[in-house]
């Protein structure tokens, strides 16, 4: 099982972006996803597999945070 830390969308370019983690940007791809800068994303083999609220993104940091 693998699992995903939140990044945000931080630019566009075609069908990539870059996200930004808390230690580093990655570039990655993006489907069809309607996805706009500013937000929280998931991501799995470089491809974004799901778009999060910033309600979600904070819970999951924080799981993240105290494990």
């Amino acid at each position: 099982m693998c699992l995903a830390v939140p990044g945000k969308i931080k630019s566009i370019i075609g069908k990539e972006v870059l996200v930004q983690y808390e230690q580093e940007v990655r570039q990655i791809l993006v489907g069809d996803e309607k996805i706009k800068v500013g937000d929280w994303v998931l991501v799995q083999m470089g491809i974004v597999i799901q778009i999060l609220t910033p309600k979600e993104a904070k819970m999951a940091l924080n799981a993240w945070k105290s494990s």
